[in-house]
């Protein structure tokens, strides 16, 4: 499983494996390129081995003649290798900070690896960044009534993949964006569980592992 932050879809997956609403699957590691991310926490105290992968300690470690397109892909590169060293069937991005590119994509698509991506916004909305800040701006303006969050495969286009959960939330009148971040955050944590839930049960494979 791969993460920037504090953990908390890392954790709604940790209870979930432990109640037994998803079967069948271990975290095989938490991988975050942020040092003092909290979700790496989380996972020491849930005794899931962590990896920090960070990119400006990766460029500190390269060669100085690259530019900076050729350092993310190195990097992505070094992240896939990584994350196949512990042949997980599926890698789940849970706020994960980094677009990753086809150096990543790749290596993993030609193993069998699936990945999965939360992103807090339906389908075709407010894709990329601050997308929960962006969707309550739109309610203020007029344009939109409900937002949403979904769980979709990855591809190399940011927030474009095929979506496997889509879970859509009205946004209240008067809310404020704080409000509305912590609802988004509870249907974040059901929509994490039922997307590894059906990511699982799409792989080829009888004993899936998932690495975050």
């Amino acid at each position: 499983m791969s993460l920037s932050g504090n953990g908390s879809n890392l954790q709604a997956i940790i209870d979930a494996l432990k109640d037994g609403e998803i079967k069948n699957a271990i975290i095989v590691r938490v991988i975050s390129n942020r040092m003092k991310a909290f979700g790496l926490q989380r996972a020491k105290e849930a005794g899931i081995p962590t990896l920090y992968h960070n990119l400006k300690k990766f460029g500190e470690h390269s060669p100085q003649h690259q530019d900076d397109i050729q350092l993310r892909e190195n990097y992505d590169k070094a992240l896939a290798d990584l994350v196949l060293q512990d042949q997980p069937h599926l890698v789940v991005c849970a706020g994960w900070m980094h677009i990753v590119s086809p150096a990543f994509l790749d290596p993993l698509e030609r193993a069998r690896v699936h990945a999965i991506n939360l992103h807090p916004a339906l389908p075709g909305a407010f894709n990329g960044l601050n997308a929960i800040e962006r969707a309550h701006q739109a309610f203020l303006d007029g344009s939109i009534t409900k937002t949403g969050v979904m769980i979709h495969y990855v591809i190399s286009e940011v927030d474009a993949g095929e979506p496997l959960v889509i879970k859509e939330l009205d946004i209240m009148k008067e809310e404020t964006r704080e409000q509305l971040e912590q609802r988004m955050h509870s249907l974040e944590w059901v929509s994490i569980v039922q997307g590894v839930q059906l990511a699982l049960s799409n792989l080829p494979s009888a004993d899936p592992k998932i690495p975050e």
